[in-house]
């Protein structure tokens, strides 16, 4: 913010319109004209007597505003919906696919909980989808369909205004809503820590605007449930336990046979799921045949594709190629492979190919493997090997936890963990934070320790 204590008052000006009088207070900061209208002669003088003392007592004087440092602006009136399309539209451009979404589910949950309005208000599930599909999808937006238009047009009209939003009744009922699910249970902490993290970035954005002085949320009395860092070790499936399971892919029909390989990446080198589904043969480095049985070979994973849907991607995919996670652009990360998935990576490439980017794992149609299609031959797999209670329980219940078991393999084998936070493309303190429940035979040996000091 500039300043200066250059400041000159001018002659208040009087407008008499033909329904009303205007006064006119007329001053420069630093050569800069300002002015401000008030309903009577009264408010002027108290507003220019209050810039004449200001400039008495030695004050500088913003050259943005024209107004003394200590006196606040009078925010603009700006309602919430109008401010969230533009934070949308702000975030757009720059923001992973995956990252558009959350917004977009963030904004909708904050928004159901501004709305002001009752009469005529459209059902509450035709809100939800006009906010989240349309609304907040900059791509989308433009081209919404009438009946949307209609729903996007009372929500205009009846939200509440940003600066509603520094009460901390109202913002503490936002913050409540976006804690909560449809019926009224309280949400995941991961989900409710994301929705705030968006809702929290978007208020600092109106400070940005100057719809706001300051982000309301660091001084309201309200705290995020803890989200769970570690992992379960319950979902953490033994060797024979992952053994089978992968076993069992290849006997679903029709996708099991082709996706087994691309499990077996996340069990045997620990990779994330879109990871494995990105991958391609330029990235496999094999043993040359007549190699021994037991030679390693390596990965070398440039890119990931998680799943977005194609709403949310530039190109209208299903899946957003993206940076490996937590790493620069191009940023390669070395994994090893070990001989039993040597195997199978052969076998698959000799029955399946690849298609013409060198991608190893296709959907049904040739297209990027479907998230649906890849967790239902998982939870099928899963139902046929495991009995009716176990099924029921954590073990292994998405494909994600072969990765907590790789990379818990890893660290009990001994495996130093500079090398595993490397293969496995995250921090040491994360690795520890995330796996120290799942780290087995610690306990014991302490309690032999424990033992022979009693002794």
């Amino acid at each position: 913010m500039s300043s200066s204590y250059d400041v000159r008052f001018q002659k208040t000006y009087v407008y008499r319109g033909a329904r009303k009088t205007t006064y006119w207070i007329r001053w420069t900061v630093a050569g800069r004209p300002f002015k401000e209208a008030f309903a009577n002669d009264a408010l002027a003088d108290s507003f220019r007597s209050e810039l004449k003392r200001a400039a008495s007592r030695g004050e500088a004087f913003d050259t943005t505003t024209g107004r003394p440092v200590s006196m606040k602006r009078a925010k603009e009136t700006v309602g919430w919906y109008t401010f969230a399309c533009s934070y949308v539209d702000m975030k757009w451009p720059a923001a992973a696919a995956t990252s558009r979404r959350g917004i977009a589910e963030a904004l909708t949950t904050a928004t159901t909980a501004l709305l002001s309005g009752r009469k005529g208000k459209p059902d509450d599930k035709a809100i939800r989808s006009a906010l989240f599909n349309w609304a907040f999808n900059m791509s989308r937006r433009g081209s919404a369909p009438q009946e949307v238009v209609k729903v996007l047009s009372w929500i205009e009209r009846n939200t509440r205004d940003v600066a509603e939003l520094e009460d901390a009744e109202v913002l503490r009922a936002t913050l409540n809503t976006v804690a909560s699910k449809l019926d009224g249970t309280p949400a995941a902490a991961t989900v409710v820590n994301r929705k705030r993290a968006v809702l929290f970035n978007a208020l600092d954005y109106a400070v940005e605007k100057r719809l706001l002085e300051a982000n309301p949320i660091p001084l309201l009395k309200w705290s995020p449930p803890k989200a769970e860092r570690e992992i379960d070790p319950r979902v953490v499936a033994n060797p024979v336990q992952a053994r089978t399971l992968l076993t069992e892919v290849r006997n679903v029909r029709r996708a099991g046979p082709h996706l087994a390989a691309c499990y077996a990446l996340t069990y045997h080198a620990g990779l994330r799921p879109e990871e494995a589904v990105n991958l391609r043969r330029r990235n496999l480095t094999l043993p040359a045949t007549g190699e021994p049985d037991d030679t390693w070979g390596e990965l070398h994973l440039e890119r990931a594709a998680p799943h977005a849907g194609s709403r949310w991607t530039d190109s209208g995919a299903i899946r957003d190629e993206r940076a490996l996670k937590h790493r620069p652009d191009r940023a390669v990360r070395p994994v090893p492979v070990p001989p039993e998935l040597v195997a199978i990576l052969r076998a698959h490439l000799e029955e399946f190919g690849t298609d013409d980017d060198g991608r190893l794992f296709r959907g049904e149609r040739g297209s990027p493997v479907p998230v649906r299609l890849y967790g239902l031959v998982w939870r099928t797999a899963r139902e046929r090997v495991f009995t009716t209670e176990v099924a029921a329980g954590p073990l292994a219940r998405r494909p994600y936890d072969l990765r907590h078991a790789c990379v818990s393999t890893w660290l009990n084998a001994g495996v130093e963990p500079t090398r595993v936070a490397e293969w496995a493309g995250h921090s040491v303190e994360v690795l520890y934070r995330v796996y120290a429940k799942c780290l087995h035979g610690g306990d014991e040996a302490a309690k032999r320790k424990i033992m022979e000091a009693m002794r």
